[in-house]
């Protein structure tokens, strides 16, 4: 996804109000594409992240070795209550055990009145990056588990799960991002490392089924080269 989520978190940061003088933290951090964005705006001493994955969170400190990265899940951050001026979560709720004690969580260790942020891909809707090829994998078999159930993938269900959470003043807001794909190859060689359930589905597969849903979706997709847009479902509120 990070050929996604980078253009992204400078949308997203837009959304959350981010600007010059705050004290911010990236929830789930992943390799460090809001991480990046955050640095941008603020500067290394005034960004801190966490991730749960030791992997991330090193391949995270070699990016940015001057922010404060912590191994660490969204429901037992390692910092003390209100001493951040934000905490943003891109494209991790729906990856947390207990999205509403991670939201909880955030609330807790920003200060009051500081904004809370999460955005995840709209899975629910159709509308995300991985929409044709979940689509194409319907086609080949009914009963697949796509991503459209997870937390915070359908319309207003993170400013649920904020409410839930307490976060004051919860408002939703639509991203969108425009990717363009050189090729065909381009665009599906992702799926194939493993990665999240749909490279866990692709990896499932004997060949000709892989080769069967690879076909569909190069029949469903524009022809190369193409932009492929992308729309997230956003939240915002306050500790």
């Amino acid at each position: 996804m990070g050929r996604y989520s980078g253009p992204l978190a400078p949308a997203f940061a837009d959304f959350a109000g981010v600007v010059a003088g705050q004290r911010v933290l990236d929830v789930g951090c992943g390799p460090g594409a809001l991480t990046a964005e955050l640095v941008g705006r603020l500067g290394a001493d005034d960004v801190s992240a966490v991730d749960p994955s030791e992997s991330f969170v090193a391949a995270a400190r070699v990016r940015h070795p001057d922010v404060d990265v912590h191994q660490a899940a969204a429901e037992e951050l390692p910092f003390e209550d209100g001493v951040f001026g934000a905490a943003l979560a891109q494209l991790v709720v729906h990856f947390m055990a207990d999205p509403i004690a991670g939201a909880r969580e955030m609330a807790r260790v920003t200060s009051e009145g500081g904004v809370i942020a999460a955005c995840v891909w709209d899975h629910g809707g159709g509308r995300g990056p991985l929409s044709v090829f979940w689509d194409a994998a319907r086609e080949l078999d009914a009963h697949v588990e796509d991503e459209s159930r997870l937390a915070g993938a359908r319309q207003g269900h993170l400013v649920e799960l904020f409410h839930a959470a307490g976060v004051r003043d919860a408002q939703e807001g639509d991203l969108v991002v425009d990717v363009e794909h050189p090729s065909f190859d381009e665009w599906w060689e992702p799926y194939t490392l493993g990665v999240g359930p749909a490279g866990a589905l692709v990896a499932r597969l004997d060949p000709d089924r892989q080769a069967q849903l690879r076909e569909r979706c190069r029949e469903m997709l524009p022809e190369a080269p193409f932009v492929a847009s992308a729309h997230a479902w956003a939240a915002r509120g306050r500790a």
